[in-house]
C-alpha cells in the first residue's frame, strides 16, 4: 500500500490529468470493469440526508446517442466518439418531499432505519425543506436541490475516471425542457419521478491539452 505522500501525490496528479475533453479517440473503449468501478464511486458518493436522489443512464444505444447528440447542442461533438456516455438524472418532487413513498421505502428498506428513529428523521427532513432550506413552494425547488447532489456523483466519477488514466467531460450544454421531451418520449424520466441534471462523457484523448491554470491558493482559499 502507498504511504500516504505517495498516495497524495498520486491523487494530485490525477487532478492534474483530468481536463474537459472535447475530442475522444473512437478506436479506443473503455473496458467493461473500468467503468463498472467509475460507476460504483457515483453510487457510493454522499447525498444530503442519505437520499440517493439520482440515476445514472449509461446511454450505449447508437439510436439514442444519435437523438441525444441532435437535441443537445453540448453533446454534439463528444457523443459520435466518446466510449460511454452517462445521463445523471435527479428524483422530482414526487420523490423527494418529506412525505414521498420513494423516501418511506428509501430509509425502511434499503437504510434499514428502525421505525421510531425513521418517524423523527421524516419529521426533521420536514423541517428542513419547510423552514431551513425553504424548498416546497413549487415543483421545481426540491428538484434543483436533488441536482446539486448528482454533482457529488459526477465529480467523483470523474476523478475517479482520471486515478485510472481515463478522461472525461461533464456536459451542460443543452435545453433543459427538450431534454426532458425526449426522455420521457424514450420512457427514462418514470413518468415525471427524475429529470435530467447533467450529462458526462468518458473515453479516451486525441490529445493532450494544453497546461491546467487555476487561479492561486492563496485567492481561493482564506481561513477565517
Amino acid at each position: 500500500m502507498l504511504d500516504k505522500e505517495a498516495l497524495k501525490e498520486e491523487i494530485l496528479e490525477a487532478f492534474q490529468f483530468r481536463h474537459a475533453t472535447k475530442e475522444f479517440d473512437p478506436s479506443k473503449k473503455i473496458h467493461e470493469d473500468d467503468f463498472r468501478f467509475i460507476l460504483e464511486t457515483g453510487r457510493l458518493s454522499p447525498s444530503s440526508f442519505g437520499f440517493e436522489p439520482w440515476r445514472f443512464l449509461v446511454v450505449q444505444s447508437p439510436e439514442l446517442r444519435e437523438k441525444i447528440k441532435n437535441t443537445a447542442w453540448g453533446a454534439a461533438g463528444k457523443l459520435p466518439n466518446a466510449s460511454h456516455f452517462i445521463v445523471i438524472l435527479a428524483r422530482t418532487k414526487a420523490d423527494t418531499k418529506y412525505d414521498s413513498d420513494y423516501l418511506k421505502d428509501h430509509f425502511k428498506n434499503v437504510k434499514q432505519l428502525p421505525e421510531e428513529f425513521m418517524a423523527k428523521y421524516l419529521e426533521r427532513i420536514e423541517e428542513f425543506q419547510q423552514k431551513d432550506f425553504d424548498l416546497l413552494d413549487g415543483e421545481r425547488p426540491l428538484y434543483d436541490w436533488a441536482s446539486k447532489q448528482t454533482y457529488i456523483a459526477l465529480a467523483n466519477m470523474m476523478t475517479a475516471a482520471a486515478q485510472i488514466g481515463i478522461d472525461s467531460c461533464p456536459i451542460e450544454g443543452f435545453n433543459f425542457e427538450k431534454m426532458n421531451e425526449l426522455l420521457t418520449e424514450e420512457g427514462l424520466l418514470e413518468e415525471g419521478h427524475f429529470q435530467i441534471s447533467v450529462m458526462a462523457a468518458f473515453g479516451y484523448r486525441v490529445k493532450d491539452p494544453n497546461s491546467k491554470t487555476r487561479r492561486s491558493y492563496e485567492d481561493i482559499v482564506k481561513w477565517v
